[in-house]
């Protein structure tokens, strides 16, 4: 008998094993994709440099910037359902989803071409209205996937997610180069985000078996809106954050201005942004798969901690004292003027994720309520720092995006991880006292 129950323990610390190796399993095919990313893209940014000009990286800096805040719709929180979700309700929840999916991008489709004429007077520049319609035509393909790219990370296949993104972006990276050396200006950053998004869509329709029926239902839709609304309240407020100071320094300081300020953040946070956003996407669905074990949950978000930190320090520290190097060898004498900039929006790169950590904590425990919130009061914050910033210039702006993100979110992340600990320790004396009764 003793034997017997030594081998189901043996048995389950095996399984809990795999449980946590999985999240770094994941971390690591995201990163080799990531890898992949990276290469083509430092590849892409050194080109870009050496034939495109201030304006050009400014206009294309606004065409982007427009369709990231109207791109934020399509990341409703429908995916983060599907995720969530307890899996009785599955199969109803995806082909809730799939109609879903199709009504909002439909909408969001018309939105952007629409907005595309205001804001084109908002920056008195009409040569951007046709780019941001065309880049609008993305909205057309991508729910024919959606579904299966959330199924796919809800099990934790995140390999699918990393194949995808790497394929997608690597080939969007090439083409970029290729179209630059053709001169296409703006047009070579803008098109092949056009001309890759059937490889996402392929990538993810391939890997997962799930297929829609024909019937048409929205039933449940009032549970996925009310867990969406606010991950699509945190990401509108993300999007201000990541776009709100090209959206200043282009209204204030000029279409060149704006370009010198984009290269700088491109060069600087991209290989980091990278790392984090592979963090994200993998810490999410593996502390949902714990939700039911405090103890386990509790461990795996502290130690997502550890594994960010031992990735993020290292990394910003070297490319930012690197940089007045590298810099000029690599891209060009003309974007000196962008080495103190690229530094300090490098090294507001370093809080970024920890705050990461502690949004996704929230989400996995049904709190992106709160999580919400928090993003509004820090977006209210943020932008009031760049509107002061913005009057000493670009470096201003890159200032206010350092102290902002420094002072910010390590508060945030204090507040957040107190409260997952009480919550979990509770929870753990809670099983504890029923195991002993």
């Amino acid at each position: 008998m003793g034997g017997s129950v030594l081998a189901v323990q043996q048995i389950i610390k095996v399984i809990k094993e795999k449980l946590a190796d999985r999240f770094l399993r994941n971390l690591g095919w995201l990163g080799l994709s990531q890898l992949f990313i990276r290469v083509s893209r430092l590849a892409a940014t050194i080109v870009l440099a050496r034939l495109l000009t201030k304006e050009d990286y400014g206009l294309a800096a606004l065409v982007l910037t427009t369709n990231e805040f109207v791109n934020v719709f399509t990341q409703n929180g429908i995916w983060a359902k599907i995720v969530q979700a307890d899996k009785a309700d599955l199969p109803q929840l995806c082909q809730t989803s799939y109609w879903l999916n199709w009504i909002v991008c439909g909408l969001v489709f018309l939105a952007q071409c629409i907005a595309a004429f205001p804001v084109s007077w908002f920056y008195k520049d009409p040569r951007i209205i046709l780019p941001i319609c065309v880049m609008a035509t993305v909205y057309l393909i991508i729910p024919i996937a959606l579904v299966q790219a959330s199924l796919s990370n809800r099990e934790n296949r995140l390999h699918v997610s990393a194949l995808a993104n790497g394929i997608q972006v690597s080939v969007d990276n090439i083409l970029t180069i290729i179209l630059a050396f053709f001169g296409f200006g703006m047009w070579a950053i803008v098109l092949p985000k056009v001309l890759v998004a059937p490889v996402w869509v392929i990538v993810h329709y391939k890997n997962n078996p799930w297929r829609p029926t024909r019937e048409f239902t929205l039933d449940k839709w009032q549970e996925i809106i009310r867990f969406g609304r606010s991950v699509l309240g945190v990401k509108v407020m993300h999007t201000l954050i990541n776009n709100l100071d090209y959206v200043i320094a282009g209204r204030f300081l000029g279409v060149e201005a704006l370009g010198l300020y984009y290269f700088a953040f491109n060069a600087g946070l991209g290989i980091s942004m990278s790392a984090i956003n592979a963090l994200e996407t993998a810490l999410f669905p593996h502390l949902c798969d714990a939700r039911s074990e405090p103890r386990e949950f509790k461990s795996r978000y502290f130690k997502a901690f550890k594994s960010v930190a031992w990735i993020i320090f290292p990394l910003v520290i070297l490319q930012s004292t690197l940089a007045p190097f590298y810099v000029p060898i690599i891209f060009g004498q003309k974007w000196i003027p962008a080495i103190p900039i690229l530094i300090l929006i490098c090294m507001s790169a370093i809080p970024r994720p920890f705050a990461n950590i502690a949004s996704s904590g929230l989400w996995a425990i049904d709190r992106p309520n709160w999580d919400f919130m928090w993003s509004i009061l820090f977006t209210a914050f943020f932008a009031l720092s760049l509107i002061v910033g913005v009057n000493w210039g670009v470096l201003g702006v890159a200032i206010a995006v350092f102290l902002a993100h420094s002072l910010a979110s390590p508060a945030y992340t204090a507040w957040v991880s107190s409260y997952i600990a009480k919550l979990m320790d509770k929870e753990i004396a809670t099983i504890e006292a029923q195991e002993t009764v």
